[in-house]
């Protein structure tokens, strides 16, 4: 057993503190912000959540260690503070254009550098949520890496589609490259987080695992608003937002059927 990384009955905050995903809020937060004009924005925003995170966690878990996403967070995002307040016009313009893409890059390699040297991420804030008796168990530690490397391919998924924005297109606010890509990628992690160990639950109890409808229901469902947009801003496409909202409901009537049989078989 021990598979149970995420499924703590806990509320409140100290549930909310004991997500992973809550600990990636501030690259989120700053590689969705930051762009042309808006350097200072995305840094502070991310820093000021970075340091009120961590400062909760130790007040919900005193004497809980030192995450490793908690120190990349604090000095990664003071940093660029830093940098950003004695940078250069010039300078400040390049990290306005590519900052997005060094967050994505550190985080990819934070996500599987911890993989590589036995701690990936997630597993610390499983940890707190889970019987130490199961931490060891290969279930566990199985199902931490595979989630851990889930997010390392979505941020580098969001890096890719950064740069290829910036460096092809010369256009960091392209909205496919600047916006929809990167979402989804981040989004697809974040349910799949949250649905996969459920999956691990029922292969160690021998039962049925949930179905993948479960997981791929809420990408779908962004089909429509992204399909919306595209006719909002890229009209020269038209077509393809159409094509989306129409693909969108039917997927996801599709899928709303298979997840209502049951377990996949």
């Amino acid at each position: 057993m021990g598979t149970e990384a995420y499924g703590s009955d806990k509320g409140g905050v100290a549930g909310f503190l004991e997500n992973p995903v809550v600990g990636m809020a501030p690259w989120i937060i700053f590689s969705l912000l930051v762009g042309p004009g808006r350097f200072e924005l995305a840094v502070g925003l991310a820093l000021a959540s970075a340091v009120v995170l961590v400062a909760a966690g130790k007040l919900v878990h005193r004497g809980s260690s030192w995450k490793i996403l908690e120190i990349a967070d604090v000095v990664f995002f003071a940093a660029l503070a830093v940098i950003g307040a004695l940078a250069s016009d010039g300078t400040l313009r390049w990290l306005e254009t590519y900052a997005g893409e060094l967050s994505n890059i550190a985080l990819t390699v934070i996500a599987f550098g911890s993989i590589a040297v036995g701690v990936p991420f997630t597993l610390q804030y499983a940890k707190e949520q889970v019987d130490p008796a199961y931490w060891n168990t290969p279930a566990f530690l199985r199902t931490n890496r595979i989630i851990t490397a889930v997010w390392g391919l979505a941020f580098l998924i969001a890096a890719l589609a950064g740069a290829y924005g910036d460096l092809v297109l010369h256009n960091p606010d392209n909205i496919w490259t600047g916006w929809i890509i990167q979402i989804l990628a981040i989004v697809a992690a974040v349910k799949f987080t949250v649905w996969y160990p459920d999956v691990a639950r029922a292969r160690a109890r021998g039962e049925r695992p949930p179905h993948p409808a479960g997981f791929l229901l809420p990408l779908t469902g962004l089909l429509v608003p992204i399909g919306i947009g595209v006719l909002i801003f890229d009209g020269g496409v038209w077509w393809l937002g159409v094509a989306l909202i129409i693909l969108g409901v039917l997927l996801t009537k599709a899928l709303a059927g298979a997840d209502e049989d049951g377990p996949s078989p």
